[in-house]
């Protein structure tokens, strides 16, 4: 696996975006097989919505020092970019010695910051996705597969 040759020898922590990461996480940790700390960050600009607020708020930091460490964030799908740049900025400023990302999910045509994909499941078109962890207002998240959600503000 990339990820565990990447990082065979160094000091990682890999890094879950709550709550839509865990169970993809918890496959890969798994699959990695290379010693690692976990931790996890609960960031949202979402609320109750199907387009992101582009307001971040954080309800959860880490607890894991990770100053002098390599960082792996793992995310469930990266829509705008907004919330993963808010998360790599915050972990520069905590002193980690890298940071790269891990993304279930990548919906490019929704993108307006910048972000770099250290590593990528798949790509999906411009719809709103559930299951595997992926939520809609809390709800979904523990169908086994993914699926395309019909949304209320969707047009008929």
């Amino acid at each position: 696996m990339e990820i565990a040759e990447d990082y065979r020898e160094k000091d990682l922590v890999a890094l879950g975006i709550l709550k839509g990461a865990f169970i993809f996480m918890a496959d890969l940790v798994r699959q990695v097989g290379i010693p690692l700390e976990v931790d996890f960050i609960t960031v949202s600009s979402y609320g109750s919505g199907t387009e992101s607020s582009r307001a971040i708020t954080m309800h959860q930091d880490l607890t894991t020092e990770v100053r002098g460490k390599d960082v792996l964030i793992i995310e469930d799908i990266i829509d705008s970019g907004h919330t993963l740049c808010y998360v790599i900025e915050h972990l520069a400023g905590k002193g980690a010695r890298s940071v790269r990302l891990c993304a279930l999910a990548d919906k490019p045509s929704r993108r307006e910051r910048n972000l770099e994909i250290d590593y990528l499941g798949f790509t999906v078109p411009d719809k709103f996705i559930v299951g595997y962890g992926l939520d809609f207002d809390n709800k979904f998240r523990y169908l086994p597969d993914i699926y395309a959600m019909e949304t209320p503000d969707a047009e008929e």
